[in-house]
Parts: structure tokens; sequence; C-alpha cells
């Protein structure tokens, strides 16, 4: 009976494992923000996450981008960025490199950019300095930029 017990435990543990969680995980979102070292204040690191239906902020400010604390922001906010999928351009899912340029290098700034689509993973850093990347990524640097500009005129602090 106790080897019965043991086996229904272990069992129940692996139907247990698929749960929201685990399914938040594997749905496709885009991380995109912009990073500057040599800066002061809040606006230093800012992070954000798209998904198909909400729009979150990172709280951790963490220059890593390794570490992300997301809470989400309100439905207006989120209306004004959740096309910024369809700028992303196709030529960067094919690149080999995920280093575009030398981001922050010179305290310009970097652009910071996640994306889970079909469960593959693609990540990327990228130069804000226009002539240290390649041209087809200036519409979607502008793109970004201005998309984290409008989120940060409708959040109050």
């Amino acid at each position: 009976m106790k080897n019965l017990s043991i086996l229904f435990l272990i069992a129940f543990m692996f139907v247990g494992c698929d749960s929201d969680d685990a399914n938040e995980e594997r749905s496709d979102y885009l991380i995109f923000g912009h990073f500057y070292g040599m800066c002061g204040g809040e606006e230093c690191v800012e992070v954000f996450k798209l998904t198909e239906n909400e729009l979150y902020e990172d709280s951790s400010d963490d220059y890593s981008l390794k570490k992300f604390n997301f809470y989400e922001l309100d439905q207006a906010t989120y209306t004004l960025v959740k096309d910024l999928y369809q700028f992303i351009p196709e030529q960067l899912l094919k690149e080999e490199s995920d280093i575009f340029g030398c981001p922050d290098c010179a305290d310009g700034g970097g652009l910071f950019i996640e994306l889970s689509k079909d469960g593959k993973l693609f990540s990327w850093r990228i130069d804000q300095s226009k002539e240290n990347v390649p041209e087809y990524l200036h519409d979607f640097m502008d793109k970004v930029n201005e998309k984290i500009a409008l989120i940060n005129s409708q959040v109050i602090f």
C-alpha cells in the first residue's frame, strides 16, 4: 500500500506540472527596452514585456538585463504598443549574431530585444548609434524608441 501511495504521488506531480505558469513561459512575447550605463535616474533602464493581450513593465531596472520583475500596465497603454510585433524585421530572425554594434560602449545606450515566437527564443542587443548597425534595423530601432517614449508619457509614477 505504501508503494502505491508513492506511485500515486509521483503521478500526481507529473500531471500537476502543466500549470498556468508553465503555459505562460511557452507563450509568445516580446521584451523590449533601452539601457544606458552612464545615466542617473529611473529612466536609464526601461524594459517592457508585450504579450498578445497585456503589457508589463519591469521594476527591477537591472542593467545586466538578466533579472526582471514585471507588473501589468493598463489596457490603454497596451493599445499604444500592441502593434510593435509587426515592425520586427524578418531579416533579424535569420541573423546569427545577437549583438549589433557596440551597445552602450560609448555611453550612447543600447536596445534590448527578446522575442519568444513559436517556441523559439531570440535575444539581441542593439547599439543606439545607427551608423554601427545594419540599415534594415533603423526603422525598427526608431519604432522601439517611439513606443518606449509613448509608454513613459502614459505611466504616472
